[in-house]
């Protein structure tokens, strides 16, 4: 099974097991480290805890052994997506506008391969609005790596 269909069949799964709660699934990844990981990602108004990863865990862990579609040892992880969490979805450009986000591109954007900015939103075409030294700036998502909540020290 390939990486795109296991992350996707766990993703069904979760969202079946967290229906009619308060969690939320972020996301899931499937990536091999020196290890091969099968990381979930959920979330609450609040924050979510060790109680909410465990119970999570658990049930996905009984699904996971009876379907049994990862023919790899791989280590299962269920957590918060953190303080820096990855904006993916259409909702994370929402919910974190007007929030300062850390932006990766693939190629440099006026020299740089990274920087801080103020998130204005996402449209329907998938273009990225951010105010960048307080002008706005477009860019096309295919064109930015990752997109992750700037955390101030």
């Amino acid at each position: 099974m390939k990486r795109s269909d296991i992350e996707q069949l766990v993703s069904q799964e979760v969202e079946t097991i967290i229906a009619g709660t308060d969690l939320e699934l972020v996301d899931v990844e499937y990536v091999r480290e020196r290890d091969w990981y099968l990381r979930v990602f959920i979330d609450k108004e609040g924050g979510v805890g060790l109680e909410d990863c465990q119970a999570v865990s658990e049930k996905l862990s009984e699904f996971l052994d009876v379907k049994d579609p990862i023919t790899d040892k791989y280590l299962l992880e269920v957590s918060s997506p953190g303080l820096d969490r990855i904006l993916k979805k259409d909702t994370d450009f929402v919910r974190y506008k007007d929030r300062h986000v850390d932006v990766h591109f693939f190629t440099p954007y006026k020299g740089v391969k990274s920087l801080t900015a103020r998130l204005v939103g996402k449209d329907k075409s998938g273009v990225v609005h951010l105010l960048i030294d307080e002008e706005d700036a477009a860019i096309d998502s295919k064109d930015i790596s990752q997109i992750r909540l700037h955390i101030d020290f």
